[in-house]
């Protein structure tokens, strides 16, 4: 399982319109998605990928990293691997 963290996400964007710019550049149906309000005017999004790891999912971020997007330039980093224990 691999999460990944969108910055900067403008936020009256759904999770449908997420999904659709997601695989528009490549990456697959995300399986999750966990909204975060953020401070001063940036909230985030970080999407799951349950059948992906982040060493792939890796190979898939520079495409959308600093993109310019609904007005906003997203930041976007695979997030560390949890440990569930």
């Amino acid at each position: 399982m691999s999460d990944l963290w969108l910055g900067n996400v403008e936020p009256n964007t759904t999770d449908e319109e997420i999904r659709e710019f997601l695989c528009k550049y490549g990456f697959p149906s995300f399986d999750a998605i966990e909204r975060v309000p953020g401070t001063g005017g940036r909230p985030a999004a970080v999407v799951s990928f349950h059948s992906l790891e982040p060493h792939t999912l890796r190979t898939f971020q520079p495409r959308i990293h600093n993109m310019y997007w609904k007005d906003r330039t997203l930041v976007v980093q695979v997030m560390p691997e949890r440990n569930e224990t």
